[in-house]
């Protein structure tokens, strides 16, 4: 049974309900519109992430082909010394930026770099490419942990969106058009009623009628 809004049965709450009716039902279009919006936004992220991560494993695979022709090259302990006086990788830019109204972390492309390009003059040719191997690894890594923080907020706004939607379609119109209901059907019975009285005063009044012109 569908729940029917405390209100008082008058015109001004039945014209004030048929207005909520009509704002919930395009207030429900427009949920419906922006979860079908989001839903292509998702899938259209979901796929650059797919390819960033297909690319991540043929990135890796050719870094680990680089570190072993360097360490072949120029020894594991030579390799090991260089990578001690290597700089640390400098902090991460994180700013924010909107995708269909939902905020998701953004990685400033200008803020961070995995080494410092001066720290390469003196490298060997071996090691200098292995860095550079590493490096692009590290952007697509933040690439994807971007494209994937941002999968995760959509996929929740999808679902709030699609709850908020569900209802106004399923409990709020529902109970806003019973309430509708319950309004006409109480100016049905209070026409009813007046009708019937109506009808009861005029007949003791043609009965008053009848007496005096009988006196």
């Amino acid at each position: 049974m569908v729940a029917v809004e405390n209100v008082r049965p008058t015109r001004l709450e039945l014209l004030r309900t048929r207005r909520r009716i009509v704002l919930a039902r395009r207030g429900l279009n427009l949920l419906k519109l922006k979860r079908s919006a989001l839903i292509v936004e998702f899938f259209a992220l979901s796929k650059e992430a797919m390819r960033l991560r297909g690319d991540l494993k043929q990135r890796v695979a050719r870094g680990y082909e680089s570190i072993r022709l360097a360490e072949m090259m120029e020894g594991p302990t030579r390799l090991e010394n260089i990578s001690l006086l290597l700089p640390t990788v400098r902090p991460v830019a994180v700013t924010t930026k909107n995708v269909m109204g939902v905020k998701t972390p953004r990685v400033d492309r200008g803020g961070y770099r995995a080494v410092d390009p001066e720290a390469l003059l003196d490298l060997p040719t071996s090691i200098h490419e292995s860095l550079r191997h590493f490096q692009g690894i590290y952007e697509v890594v933040l690439d994807i942990a971007e494209k994937e923080n941002a999968l995760r907020r959509l996929l929740q706004e999808i679902e709030k969106t699609k709850r908020r939607a569900s209802a106004i379609e399923n409990m709020l119109i529902p109970r806003l058009l019973a309430t509708v209901q319950m309004i006409k059907f109480r100016f049905d019975e209070l026409e009813r009623d007046s009708f019937s009285m109506l009808k009861t005063v005029k007949r003791k009044m043609s009965e008053e009628e009848a007496t005096a012109l009988a006196g």
